[in-house]
């Protein structure tokens, strides 16, 4: 979404009495803390106006924080998250746009105060979520969900808003397909050989005939909903509500890394409360410092010169360090912090294709054997490390062509479970005797994709096609499922925290949902900008949980701090 940024005189007052109510409202009527910006959102179509997201970020400052107007309008900043400076103040609110530019100087010990005015947007396509345009284009549910497929190198706003006729689009689609799938409009890297499962299934009888009649068919789609034939749409745009009620009650920050091509496609945070991502076209693992937003970086090798480049896993041992899943290197890395060195284990040289693609890995349990578990998704396989000889052990779970086994998730005794994408499957795997086992879903063709393990020994997992929550419980069996409020989330991640609530995030909505599987309830939280999400993390050290996130193709990562 582009965001406009205006500039506009304000005033500074020294108190926040009249905005006590909206303190107690975004603090879930606790007694709010000291405010250091104030105002009231208003526009003259709906008046006051709720669930408007406000940001403001200092001049020459890499932070960026968000707050959400209640419901009579109001908005407050607290003080601890804003220190003294010059601050531009940006908004989101789908269909509307500020009227003037606005900017605010925040003094010591006082409250800046800034009403802002908003008037109908004059250019609604530039904010919708690649949902709210899944919403609106024309087409079957098929057709619909066919766009799922787009948005892993960028946003729907790419093909809708082109030009390109169906012919166009075939050879848009041959070109798209030779990039790998950390592949960005700004860094697009060639994959070298296709997964092994799609060269067979492209060597079958009439494989390359289906393959160019699917491509057809999807041209036609795309051309059918952009702007080839019309200057403007034939659709109407259709938009999701803002914000109401508990999902107004949060604070955003939103740090900026180093670089544009960052794509911090894992995040976490350590017993220290620093920030560690990757990046998922790039060689790096990154810390970075939520107190003063100071990135470090630290180079990972190139073992593979010539493959694409880039991790995807991120996930720690009982020590703390940091497990890598190096994707086309054909490696797993393990980066020990207190030594900042990293170490890594390729897979052997008859093993190491130029599809080889080592992307999820879960070390969390290796004490318990001594063994960590990898992914491999050039051959969707899974294979257990020995860490004593080096040796890589495989799993196959499937005849080959084998559908697409996403993740991989240890339990307290190094039992693996794992996702399958290509289906409606959980998996688990035996550590003790390789035995494995398929449980399927309640909702069919679900394809669970990444998931975790919480302390209760329930595995959560986004079911990416069946749109839905997943719980499944590994002692007693069984499965539960909840479906996002917001059409087309399709949840990628689920995670749960201390209290027993699930988090799962979207590629779709640019929201993050919260659940509590005992009632039911959920809220979903809307993010200040485009969000591609992806692994998503809760830190139970705080009390609410705090939750974090990176823009897989914003370059930032996001911290989430629900206020109740």
């Amino acid at each position: 979404m582009r965001t406009r940024i205006f500039l506009l005189v304000v005033m500074i007052a020294s108190g926040v009495a009249f905005l006590s109510q909206a303190g107690s409202a975004q603090t879930g009527n606790r007694t709010p803390s000291p405010s250091a910006l104030t105002g009231q959102v208003t526009s003259a179509e709906e008046g006051p106006m709720e669930g408007v997201l406000i940001t403001a970020k200092k001049t020459n400052s890499t932070i960026a924080v968000t707050v959400v107007s209640d419901a009579q309008g109001h908005y407050r900043f607290p003080s601890a998250k804003l220190d003294q400076g010059h601050y531009a103040i940006s908004i989101r609110a789908v269909g509307y746009d500020l009227d003037n530019a606005s900017a605010v100087d925040v003094g010591p010990q006082q409250t800046a105060t800034a009403d802002l005015k908003l008037h109908k947007a004059s250019n609604l396509s530039m904010q919708l979520t690649n949902a709210e345009w899944i919403e609106s284009v024309p087409g079957t549910q098929e057709q619909k969900s066919s766009l799922r497929n787009c948005v892993t190198c960028h946003t729907l706003q790419r093909p809708i808003r082109s030009i390109h006729d169906a012919d166009e689009f075939v050879q848009v689609q041959e070109r798209m397909a030779s990039y790998v799938n950390q592949s960005i409009p700004e860094a697009p890297q060639t994959r070298l050989a296709d997964r092994l499962a799609v060269q067979q299934e492209r060597g079958e009888e009439g494989g390359q005939s289906r393959q160019q009649q699917a491509r057809q068919k999807m041209a036609e789609f795309l051309s059918s909903i952009n702007l080839s034939k019309e200057p403007t749409w034939t659709y109407p745009l259709k938009t999701f509500p803002r914000p109401t009620g508990r999902a107004t009650h949060v604070i955003i920050t939103e740090y900026d890394l180093p670089k544009p091509t960052r794509q911090p496609h894992d995040v976490m945070v350590d017993s220290d409360g620093m920030a560690w991502y990757i990046s998922f076209g790039e060689q790096i693992i990154g810390k970075l410092d939520p107190k003063t937003g100071k990135t470090t970086e630290f180079p990972v090798p190139v073992l593979k010169p010539g493959s694409p480049i880039g991790e995807l896993a991120l996930r720690p041992d009982q020590d703390g360090n940091l497990w890598v899943g190096m994707m086309y290197q054909g490696a797993a890395a393990k980066f020990d912090k207190k030594t900042e060195k990293i170490q890594t284990w390729s897979l052997p040289p008859e093993d190491n294709k130029g599809y080889t693609q080592i992307n999820q890995i879960d070390a969390m349990h290796s004490k318990a054997d001594g063994k960590v578990w990898v992914q491999d998704a050039g051959t969707y396989s899974l294979r257990r490390l020995d860490l004593v000889t080096g040796k890589f052990e495989v799993f196959q779970p499937f005849p080959e062509p084998s559908p697409n086994i996403y993740d991989v998730i240890s339990d307290s005794q190094n039992n693996a479970y794992f996702t399958v994408f290509g289906n409606d499957q959980i998996g688990r795997i035996d550590a003790k005797t390789g035995k494995i086992t398929l449980f399927k879903t309640p909702t069919p063709n679900s394809a669970p994709r990444r998931g975790s393990m919480d302390s209760r020994g329930h595995l959560w997992f986004g079911e990416y096609r069946g749109n839905r929550i997943g719980m499944f419980d590994t002692e007693t069996q069984r499965f539960q499922e909840w479906v996002p409020p917001t059409p087309w989330a399709q949840p990628y991640d689920v995670v749960a925290d201390k209290n027993g609530e699930a988090w799962a995030g979207s590629m779709f909505t640019d929201r993050v949902t919260r659940l509590d599987p005992k009632s039911g309830q959920m809220t979903d939280y809307l993010l200040p900008r485009s969000t591609n999400i992806r692994r998503v993390f809760v830190d139970n050290s705080t009390t609410p949980v705090t939750f974090w996130v990176g823009n897989d193709h914003g370059a930032s990562i996001i911290k989430l701090e629900p206020l109740d």
